[in-house]
């Protein structure tokens, strides 16, 4: 009988859950609720799912004690294995977005372009704002990224400057990017007058094949002859975008459109949720904590400088520009757009501004590349 109990306290001292036990297992405890939450918005809220799904699920099974490891650690083959393509994920993810964007908006209406540099303005002050609080450049760098509102982009920046940040700068990251809708129109109603976001736009005019096969020919050579650095993410954009533009390689257009896109997704997604586990998620949580305060203000501040880069614009044309097309200027494509929309259409059910915003919305993806670039320019 003594066999039986002994067996018995051995099968338990080995289990998971005796691993909440020990020192730091409540650690484990908050990482899986925080896992769970994930799952639950991408599930119950379709908040960014294709990412946050796979992310909340590998995060908590890297969070569940002695189970975790031997699945996810990062010493197993299969992460190791993962691990090592990991900074050519957000390029590969770049050249399928660049498969589904229409830079058409943007080309019709070049100016749009300065709404997208705009918002990058909160990249650099949440960057000065962490130098500030005593991070390192690399790690503010990764920080202020997230102002971009691009996760590939802060993802590839975090993996090459702030390595051990990556697991807390990617859910940062993609939990504002899904939260788009909730953080955006209050900033947008702040920041505007009812007569500005009654303004309505002219349609944009007709865009040329022509036009959309030079378009991304031209931003590639110029941006990267300014910022080489910046050359593996618009690149990727580019030649994504120029494949399905061209016409002429439609099976390609369609891998990366649909199966390609969802496949490296999902990888990307179980290696960042893989290295969120609650020994360095949680190593220093008054950093982790100030990380979530300063994404949301890079987050805000990025919002408000497109807002405020609309109101000059609208100024400068005389009231041909509605100024809420400024917000979509942090990339996070096409939910911004689609949110300035809504804010349009609620002031007036006849006032459509899809299009309009679209055009600041791909222009923010390119900014934010760019911006990303000159960060790893100054400090890798």
């Amino acid at each position: 009988m003594g066999q039986f109990f002994e067996a018995i306290a051995e099968f338990f001292g080995n289990s998971g859950i005796a691993g909440f036990f020990v020192d730091g297992g409540w650690k484990n405890l908050i990482m899986m609720a925080i896992a769970l939450v994930l799952i639950f918005l991408a599930i119950k809220k379709d908040f960014e799912p294709y990412l946050l799904l796979p992310i909340g699920f590998s995060m908590l099974l890297v969070n569940i004690p002695f189970a975790g490891n031997e699945l996810l650690g990062e010493d197993t083959a299969f992460i190791k294995f993962l691990t090592g393509g990991l900074p050519i994920y957000p390029c590969l993810i770049f050249l399928c977005i660049g498969a589904t964007t229409d830079f058409g908006p943007l080309i019709a209406n070049k100016k749009t372009m300065l709404l997208g540099a705009a918002a990058q303005i909160g990249i650099f002050v949440t960057f000065i704002g962490a130098v500030a609080l005593g991070f390192t450049a690399q790690e503010a760098s990764s920080i202020g990224i997230i102002g971009g509102a691009d996760g590939p982009t802060a993802i590839l920046v975090t993996t090459k400057l702030a390595p051990d940040m990556l697991g807390t700068i990617a859910v940062v990251a993609y939990s504002y990017m899904a939260l788009v809708p909730i953080i955006q129109p209050p900033i947008i109603r702040l920041l505007t007058t009812k007569k500005e976001r009654l303004i309505k736009m002219e349609t944009p005019r007709e865009v040329s094949k022509t036009e959309k096969i030079l378009f991304p020919i031209i931003v590639t050579i110029i941006t990267v002859l300014l910022v080489p650095s910046c050359a593996p993410l618009v690149g990727c954009l580019m030649l994504g975008n120029l494949i399905k533009e061209s016409g002429v390689v439609p099976n390609i257009t369609k891998t990366l459109s649909n199966s390609l896109m969802y496949i490296v997704t999902i990888i990307l997604g179980i290696v960042v949720g893989a290295k969120t586990n609650a020994t360095t998620f949680l190593a220093d949580p008054l950093k982790t904590l100030s990380i979530f305060a300063l994404g949301i203000t890079a987050f805000a501040i990025a919002t408000a400088a497109g807002l405020l880069g609309g109101k000059l614009m609208c100024v400068c044309t005389k009231g041909k520009v509605n100024p809420m097309i400024g917000a979509a200027g942090v990339s996070a494509v096409p939910m911004a757009a689609r949110v300035v929309h809504k804010e349009g259409v609620k002031e007036d059910p006849t006032n459509f501004l899809l299009m309009h915003a679209m055009g600041p919305n791909v222009a923010g993806v390119i900014g934010s590349a760019v911006a990303a670039g000159v960060l790893l320019l100054l400090f890798l």
